[in-house]
């Protein structure tokens, strides 16, 4: 399971759409370093002049690695999370997560982060099994 949903938001999705708010913090909660990479790497690049910042260091046991697989691999997670940062997110091997700044999205940067070629050229042996 992905996220510790509380009974009170549960009961509020089947009356209907629930606040993005409160979606977020339970997003904060149940994927901690998911959430604490991201916001780490849009507080870097709002205060910065880069295109993107990203991280290079993986996860330090595979819960953490888990936690940013999990959200990154879902639509609303993923959305909702660039929403709350205002960043666009890239996302390359088992950990390697980038946020751009939401005009750089249709630049030169981002296409290449993004490309089929940076993919290919970002592996290697020890990603094999994340």
């Amino acid at each position: 399971m992905s996220l510790d949903v509380s009974p009170k938001l549960l009961a509020e999705a089947e009356q209907g759409d629930i606040r993005e708010e409160d979606f977020v913090d339970t997003v904060r909660a149940s994927l901690p370093y998911a959430y604490d990479l991201i916001a780490s790497l849009a507080e870097e690049l709002k205060g910065g002049t880069a295109e993107f910042t990203d991280n290079q260091t993986p996860p330090p046991s595979e819960t953490e690695r888990g936690q940013l697989l999990r959200a990154l691999a879902s639509d609303a997670i993923r959305g909702s999370l660039e929403r709350h940062f205002g960043v666009a997110l890239a996302f390359q091997n088992c950990h390697r997560v980038a946020a751009f700044r939401p005009e750089s999205v249709d630049g030169g940067t981002y296409a290449r982060f993004t490309s089929v070629r940076s993919q290919v050229l970002n592996q290697s042996p020890e990603f094999r099994d994340c």
